[in-house]
């Protein structure tokens, strides 16, 4: 056989894109990076995790994200019905790193996509991908550039690392059921979010609406009095908010006191945008000479800031097995790829779930969590999703399910008594016919 355009071909040019680009490239390999969109772009995952930065640091990524100035991050704030807690990242079970940035995905992108093209990644821009066959030694994609010009190239291994494009998802036929109920996003960006004592801008803060617990809030500070608004809930509960996404957005900024009082005098600086049904699956990984990354495999929900953690999670475990497969190993990507890149996505699913159907919020907001348990919760929220010593990563549902009725029955033992009332409704899960 003739030699293959490229060794390999990264569609997408994401964190997940850039992260395998540039480990690969750094090996020596010929790496094409495909990507429809031209960078800088918007995009939302503007919080990242701790167990982010030993990715980038891996990749090879660290130092352009360190030189760019952005937003110190070491924990998340929360917010409900006037109760205020937080979470310190740097107070965790896990070893490693236990701080990282609020950032602009716009420019953070672009700096990862710009520095894995100086270790040897070759990118085109206004590329998109139109066809896929896939074959175990010689994988094609076709091609069209924005000038209409088609070409068919040819490679020793593809990785779609497209995100929410999720290109292989659909052409391989792969997307099923992401036993999520549909829930809408609406977010914006602001200016003048001003810096009060009350308002650690070095933690990202999480509201729950005071009369219905399955919708949230997110506030992410940047530098210079700016941040990342957004809110999230089931879509028919969110469409009932206004006939658009800006009303609907103001209405429920509005009716959060904590939100409303953070944001009275800040000023939109893009319009309100809209993700309608965003959590997503499919039915595999990888296949004959591919792999399926980050969100253009599975995404759950932006609760916990997990996707650009699990997109770098996914490129660091792919990327020595894809070093070895060049070299002529028989891998086991269900073994060494698939299964323990999913075992940590099943951890943030039932870390979402108790969010949505009220447990883990019973969790976070108990006054007295004993210090060992708050460290273990502290290093699964930090991105630690992986590590297997953490009984809250190994057997998250049960622990989750104990602890909050512990939780639960201190705090019934300290009501008031009768004739208290509590709006807060918790978001009831996937229906029986969602669940697998």
């Amino acid at each position: 056989m003739s030699e293959a355009d490229h060794e390999v071909i990264v569609i997408g040019a994401g964190p997940a894109g850039a992260a395998i680009a540039a480990q690969l490239a750094a090996r020596g390999h010929r790496v094409l990076v495909v990507e429809r969109s031209h960078f800088p772009r918007f995009s939302i995952g503007e919080s990242l995790l701790p167990q982010c930065m030993s990715h980038l640091e891996e990749a090879g990524l660290l130092e352009a994200v360190q030189a760019a100035g952005y937003q110190p991050k070491n924990g998340a704030a929360f917010t409900r019905g006037g109760e205020s807690t937080a979470i310190d990242f740097r107070e965790k079970f896990t070893p490693g790193w236990g701080t990282t940035f609020q950032v602009e995905r716009a420019d953070f992108d672009h700096r990862l996509i710009e520095a894995a093209r100086a270790k040897g990644a070759k990118v085109e821009f206004g590329a998109t991908v139109t066809a896929f066959r896939a074959d175990p030694d010689r994988p094609e994609v076709d091609v069209v550039d924005e000038s209409g010009n088609a070409s068919t190239l040819t490679a020793r291994f593809v990785v779609d690392a497209s995100g929410y494009g999720r290109v292989l998802a659909r052409l391989e036929d792969l997307e099923r059921d992401a036993r999520q109920i549909p829930r809408t996003a609406l977010f914006t960006h602001v200016e003048a979010c001003p810096v009060e004592p009350s308002h650690d801008r070095e933690k990202i803060l999480i509201g729950v609406h005071p009369d219905d617990a399955g919708i949230w809030y997110w506030l992410i500070p940047f530098r210079d009095q700016r941040a990342s608004v957004g809110v999230v809930g089931q879509t028919a509960r969110i469409d009932a908010y206004g006939h658009s996404p800006e009303t609907r957005w103001q209405a429920l900024i509005d009716a959060e006191p904590r939100f409303r009082q953070l944001l009275e005098g800040a000023r939109s600086t893009r319009p309100v945008g809209e993700l309608r049904g965003y959590s997503a699956d499919v039915t595999r990984l990888h296949g004959a000479g591919h792999v399926l990354l980050g969100n253009a495999g599975e995404f759950l929900d932006p609760v916990f800031s997990s996707g650009v953690t699990i997109a770098l999670k996914s490129a660091s475990l792919a990327a020595p097995l894809v070093d070895r497969q060049l070299a002529g190993e028989t891998i086991d990507w269900q073994g060494q790829f698939e299964q323990p890149l999913r075992a940590g996505v099943e951890t943030f699913r039932a870390f979402v779930d108790a969010w949505y159907d009220g447990r883990l919020q019973t969790i976070i907001f108990h006054a007295d969590a004993p210090r060992d348990i708050k460290e273990r919760i502290s290093a699964i929220l930090a991105g630690y999703a992986w590590d297997r010593r953490n009984p809250f990563a190994t057997d998250s549902a049960r622990h989750i399910d104990t602890l909050a009725a512990i939780c639960e029955s201190q705090a019934a033992s300290r009501a008031p008594g009768p004739g208290t009332a509590n709006a807060r409704q918790p978001d009831p899960g996937p229906s029986p016919e969602t669940e697998r």
